[in-house]
């Protein structure tokens, strides 16, 4: 398990290095430049390239950026907050508390709704409430969450003045109400629909046969025998998902003016932000690349038979 875990580490850093590698020529394929505004005239670009060593040959502007990388500098922004820290706008300045906060709400609520509801429609397999949760879960899919987000924020917030329209640095629990609301729905339904089908092949397999026949109760059955091999399905899932949801949300927090990091996800790009582009791309990437080392491991403790080993080439 300890090789196991050490190898994946040394591909993970390799994985890493070359999302950094590509993140970074792509961002030099863009034409034009960060300055390159209609009042900035072309010496004032050249100064300011000289001034940040953009005027540096790549592959030198490449190696410098990944030496400061080692030293925990991100450099500074370029654009969005000219000569701000890049580690000062998204850890100092709490864009990406906010985003951690609301995901993890939004996440756990998706979680403790979805495998439940997933759960009853398999067991009540045929039934009226299998049949509602069906459409419900369909339906959830099918809505996007800016559509859910600009209902809910007309109606609760707008026409009834129930919450507050907006959801500003989230003071108070009202505040996280129509947000969770908004990212979470779509992955209940999605894990409830993930649960549902998993659920049901594992009531099928033979050893739920027999401890039926031994005469073991129905909770017992469902939660630790059924239930404990399906969520591997649903585990695989929540593994990106997870770095992608705890990273914030660009329609959310824009509906709701939330000051998190996901709308830096795409305003950096607007702005050729370069060193905001390669902080919050590698912040999501080792997320992701850490999420699925944690579902690896969590396969082997929901069933033990899973063997965690690194083929030798």
């Amino acid at each position: 398990m300890a090789w196991y875990i050490v190898k994946r580490i040394l591909g993970a850093i390799a994985t890493l290095l070359i999302i950094m590698v590509v993140t970074f020529i792509l961002m030099r394929a863009i034409p034009g430049s960060p300055f390159q505004t209609e009042k900035n005239t072309q010496s004032v670009i050249e100064q300011n390239n000289a001034k940040y060593g953009l005027d540096r040959p790549p592959v030198e502007q490449f190696l410098t950026y990944l030496q400061n990388y080692l030293h925990f500098d991100l450099g500074v922004s370029l654009k969005m907050q000219q000569d701000t820290r890049v580690s000062a706008i998204i850890f100092e300045q709490g864009k990406f508390e906010l985003s951690i906060r609301l995901g993890v709400c939004a996440l756990g609520l998706s979680i403790l709704l979805g495998v439940p509801l997933g759960s009853i429609a398999a067991y009540r397999r045929g039934s009226w409430l299998d049949g509602l949760l069906r459409v419900m879960t369909t339906v959830g899919v099918a809505v996007p969450a800016f559509v859910l987000a600009t209902l809910l924020l007309l109606f609760c917030g707008v026409s009834h003045s129930w919450l507050p329209p907006s959801s500003g640095s989230l003071p108070n629990a009202e505040s996280y109400v129509m947000p969770v609301l908004s990212m979470s729905f779509y992955y209940t339904c999605y894990i409830a629909k993930l649960t549902r089908t998993s659920m049901l092949d594992a009531i099928n397999q033979d050893y739920i046969r027999t401890a039926r026949a031994k005469g073991v109760k129905t909770g017992k059955l469902v939660l630790k025998h059924a239930l404990r091999n399906s969520l591997i399905p649903v585990v695989t899932y929540l593994g990106p998902v997870t770095a992608g949801i705890i990273t914030g949300s660009f329609v959310v927090e824009s509906t709701f003016q939330i000051p998190g990091l996901g709308k830096y996800f795409l305003e950096c790009v607007r702005s050729r932000d370069y060193n905001l582009i390669m902080a919050t791309t590698t912040i999501l990437s080792a997320l992701v690349i850490a999420m699925n080392l944690v579902v690896d491991l969590a396969y082997r403790w929901l069933d033990p038979r899973i063997t965690l080993t690194v083929r030798e080439d």
